[in-house]
């Protein structure tokens, strides 16, 4: 029996390594297929479904052992049936117990909240057992349920600039967000390119498999192993990876496709992943094909990416690694999803510049300028706006890093700079087992106040934005209007998408001392906003206001339309904790503020003269010391960034020595 060429294809789940190839037994079944498919390739051309171009229905594979995906499965090779090479459409369905006709594929729904319906072609059920074993599989239509998991086309993008801001510990420098033209049909696609230190052939197996992943360390954002797969099928429903990689000082190229296009045109039963490697040769100083097997099934693998990727040739594909450089990823997001009107999900038009959600940007035409300054703020514009989102969705953006979105960076937006009056609280939480952690929330009105209508806690985890404006303050009446706050919480967990958090004990409590702090600042500041503070005393109330008529503002009997531009900006220089003790003991709030020195009942009694010469005081001093932090961190990342250098230089001292050594035996030959 001739040896089957199959796909070099990666089993995304099986556990069963140690199993020995199970040679094909028979030959009559296949025989009969082919058979039936020549009947069908004979038939009249109206009897002829344009797809039907095999002749034989899909193998049961399993995996191989040999270098594969570690844990998770290898090359697979056939049972009882062999895999042809493409596999454009194998659905036979027996109209009768003599003759098979072909059966047209169910035609993919491009709307994403439609596309899981899924037909598993006909097969053998007497080749479940390879080996006497049972084997679990991954039915294709997981892949579109597990992408489900993603309610929104910029967290899943999120996922992709994760994978990204991670390889900055193997050395890269940017993330490339762009169109790119499907060179089939001109449609638009998805292209995330970074430089960092790209896969080997076994690492690309892992990203393509199921639960695999080597990111335990903290200082990771992804560490479940799933978001390569969730976020890339969210977006589109094929995907095509290009990675290039030294390591062990051997350059190598491999690509990769993962498509839900090919597994429900050819009813697969299972998650094949066809995947093709390249290896550099010095004698040649060119990159040659690396046979994990059989240059057979090579050009198996090679066959199926000519046939469903955008590339309809070798030499296409492998121009896609022409500006990676020597290491890096590229990731081409291609047949993207549309919307329940028939659009395209990502709108690449309406601005050369962005990435936006289609028809989510329409703005509400209005003369009102405060609704204008709401619509404009940040907090309105990521829910649509990929270059918005982008810039807050990292507290920090690592030295030397750049975010570039459609040939253009992205420039931070750090939401602190936003804010007036603000004030930094300590929170420690607490409850049993737990080591003791704290997070430091940064809290204030945010410039605008109370005519802009904006409020909640941008809430990050290990430097991730995972909840934007998280309203924790619901309430009809207005109270807490503009306040905003931000902090980085990892003392709790994301949930896999990273988009919420998991519904804790310690989320609970976080949840209520957010409240807390919303209401407390609010009852302590509203007045600087306009509001008829009553909780002020009478004789503070009654000076602040005069202050404010000496100063411009508006009248006394209308301190609601009181304008923040008003309000003196030297209060919104740093953060303070600018009430007095005694002040808290009166509003029986919890916050905890450094003892400033004595008060007493007629200090207080001076209101906001005394509070100001309270801020005077403690300005200098807070500002020495957010300095003296931002200089610290600054010290910790130029060491860092040198330990890497040192890494670097001793990493390529060695490759040169190796290359030396290599030439020298090449020369030896000769």
């Amino acid at each position: 029996m001739r040896s089957a060429a199959v796909a070099d294809v990666i089993d995304l789940s099986s556990d069963d390594d140690d199993e020995e190839p199970v040679p094909s037994t028979s030959t009559s079944s296949s025989a009969s297929a082919r058979a039936s498919a020549r009947r069908i390739v004979s038939a009249s051309p109206r009897d002829i479904t344009p797809y039907a171009l095999v002749d034989v229905k899909p193998a049961l594979l399993y995996p191989l052992q040999s270098p594969g995906v570690g844990g998770g499965g290898g090359a697979l090779v056939p049972v009882k049936e062999e895999l042809p090479v493409p596999l454009p459409v194998p659905l036979l369905a027996a109209s009768s117990p003599s003759t098979k006709v072909a059966v047209p594929p169910p035609r993919l729904c491009r709307q994403f909240w439609k596309s899981g319906d899924y037909v598993v072609a006909q097969r053998n059920p007497d080749a479940d057992a390879p080996g006497g074993r049972n084997r679990l599989r991954i039915n294709p239509k997981f892949l579109h349920s597990n992408a489900t998991s993603h309610k929104w086309a910029f967290g899943a993008i999120a996922e992709l600039l994760d994978n990204a801001i991670d390889e900055v510990n193997t050395g890269a420098t940017f993330v490339r967000v762009n169109e790119f033209t499907n060179p089939r049909d001109g449609s638009p696609s998805l292209l995330i390119q970074d430089d960092g230190g790209g896969m080997d052939p076994e690492a690309l197996r892992c990203c393509m498999s199921f639960g695999f992943s080597d990111k335990q360390s903290d200082a990771f954002i992804g560490q479940y192993g799933n978001g390569f797969k969730t976020s890339t099928m969210r977006l589109g429903a094929d995907v095509i990876v290009f990675t290039q990689n030294q390591k062990n000082w051997v350059p190598t190229r491999s690509i990769g496709l993962l498509s839900y296009t090919f597994l429900m045109g050819t009813g697969c039963d299972d998650v094949l992943v066809p995947t093709v490697d390249y290896q550099y040769d010095l004698a040649t100083a060119s990159y040659t094909q690396m046979l994990r097997h059989d240059q057979k099934l090579f050009s198996s693998n090679l066959a199926i990416l000519l046939k469903w990727s955008p590339f309809a040739s070798e030499a296409e594909l492998l121009k896609q690694f022409d500006d990676i450089g020597e290491h890096g990823t590229k990731i081409i997001v291609f047949n993207l999803w549309f919307n329940d009107d028939g659009d395209m999900e990502l709108d690449f038009n309406s601005d050369k510049k962005d990435i936006l959600i289609t028809g989510a940007h329409k703005k509400v035409k209005t003369n009102n300028a405060d609704k204008i300054a709401t619509q404009n703020y940040v907090s309105t514009r990521l829910r649509y706006s990929l270059r918005a989102y982008t810039s807050v969705l990292y507290l920090h953006i690592p030295a030397n890093f750049r975010i570039v979105l459609r040939g253009h960076d992205v420039e931070p937006h750090n939401v602190i700079n936003d804010l007036m009056y603000p004030e930094c609280v300590l929170y420690k939480p607490q409850i049993a087992g737990l080591a003791e952690t704290s997070a430091i929330t940064t809290i204030g009105f945010v410039k605008g106040a109370p005519d802009i209508d904006v409020q909640g806690f941008n809430v990050y985890h290990k430097n991730r934005l995972i909840t934007p404006f998280w309203k924790v303050a619901n309430n009809s009446y207005g109270k807490g209007r503009g306040v905003v706050g931000i902090l980085e919480a990892n003392f709790i967990k994301p949930t896999h998408d990273k988009q919420d958090f998991e519904k804790s004990v310690l989320y609970q409590r976080l949840e209520n001392r957010l409240k807390e702090m919303t209401y407390e600042y609010w009852d302590l500041h509203c007045h600087r906003i306009g509001y008829d503070n009553k909780k002020l005393p009478k004789a503070s109330r009654a000076l602040y206001r005069a202050n404010q008529m000496n100063a411009g503002s508006s009248p006394p009997s209308a301190p609601r339309q009181l304008l923040a531009a008003d309000i003196p900006t030297s209060s919104c220089a740093v953060p303070t904790f600018m009430n007095p003790a005694l002040r808290q003991k009166q509003m029986g709030l919890k916050r905890n503020f450094d003892a400033l020195g004595s008060k007493t009942d007629s200090a207080d009694q001076d209101g906001v003269h005394s509070d100001v010469s309270q801020r005077r005081r403690f300005n200098g001093y807070r500002t020495l010391t957010l300095e003296n932090d931002k200089l610290r961190g600054e010290c910790l990342q130029y060491e860092e960034s040198a330990k890497q250098l040192a890494l670097k230089e001793q990493k390529l001292r060695s490759q040169i020595a190796e290359a030396r050594k290599k030439y020298e035996q090449l020369l030896q030959e000769l």
